[in-house]
Parts: C-alpha cells; structure tokens; sequence
C-alpha cells in the first residue's frame, strides 16, 4: 500500500511532514515529491501517470490548483489540503482545492490539515486491508483514553 505526496513547494514541508509521519506509523509506504501545478505541469503529470500509489494527497498555497491538477490526471482517490499562505490566511487555497467542477472530484481537508489527509487514506486503505483497520480502531482508542486521562487530571487540578 502506497500513497503519494506531492507539494507545490518544498515550503509546504513544514505543514505535511506530520501526514507522511502518521502514514508511517501506521507502516504505510509513502512516496514524496515537490511539483507545482503552475511551474512544473509535465513534472506532475508524469510523476501521477507513473506512480503506483492507491491514493494521492496534494498539497498546496495560494492559488493552489494542484489537487485539481492531479485529479485530472487519475482516477485513484485525490485528497486536497490547502496551506495556509499569506495574504488571505489560507481562504484562496481552500477554495481552490474544494471548488471542484462536476466530474473531478477532490477530498479537501482543512487548510494546514496534513494529518487528516493522512488518516483518511489510511481509512480509505483500510477498506482493503483488515491488519489496517484494526490498527485504525486502535489508534481512536488510545485518543480517547487519552481524553479520559486529561479529564480526570483536570478535575484533579479543580478540586
């Protein structure tokens, strides 16, 4: 199992190194790329007709046509996350990632929401692959003990 990342630049590092550290946590085989819808056209479009990734997260600030860019270019699952970019706080990436046109659809993610746009493929892997699905259950476990624990030491501290 195989997902892709692309970034429109290696600035958005910052931002999806949090997706490719959960997708490995949960032994999720990642491969990365830097390739701008704008600059690097031919580079995105052979890097997503010669990758053998099950689902693509793209990622990308301001005008931010990546993900669109890279659906158009596959039928396999494309998640979306807009980064978050000045001048308008990341308002111009999400909607340029989520106002797809009829046909070409994209997952989009909150704006800077790498972890999410990891965990969704997993879920979306996971369909396929029992050992990931349980490891899936486990993972909203151990959230919510760690809830549990917050809450009790909070109480704690109120007493």
């Amino acid at each position: 199992m195989k997902v892709a990342i692309i970034m429109g630049s290696d600035s958005d590092w910052g931002i999806m190194k949090s997706a490719v550290e959960t997708l490995k946590n949960f032994s999720v085989e990642v491969e990365l790329t830097v390739a701008s819808a704008h600059r690097t056209p031919q580079k995105v479009h052979d890097f997503v007709r010669n990758s053998d990734a099950q689902i693509f997260i793209a990622a990308a600030g301001m005008a931010a046509h990546l993900a669109g860019v890279v659906a158009s270019f596959t039928t396999k699952p494309v998640i979306g996350v807009p980064i978050n970019s000045e001048p308008f706080k990341g308002l111009d990436s999400l909607l340029s990632t989520v106002q797809m046109p009829g046909g070409i659809p994209v997952a989009t993610m909150a704006v800077n929401g790498a972890k999410n746009a990891a965990l969704f493929a997993t879920e979306i892997l996971a369909l396929q692959d029992d050992e990931l699905a349980k490891k899936l259950i486990s993972y909203r476990e151990q959230m919510a003990a760690e809830i549990e624990i917050k809450d009790k030491k909070l109480k704690g501290e109120l007493s």
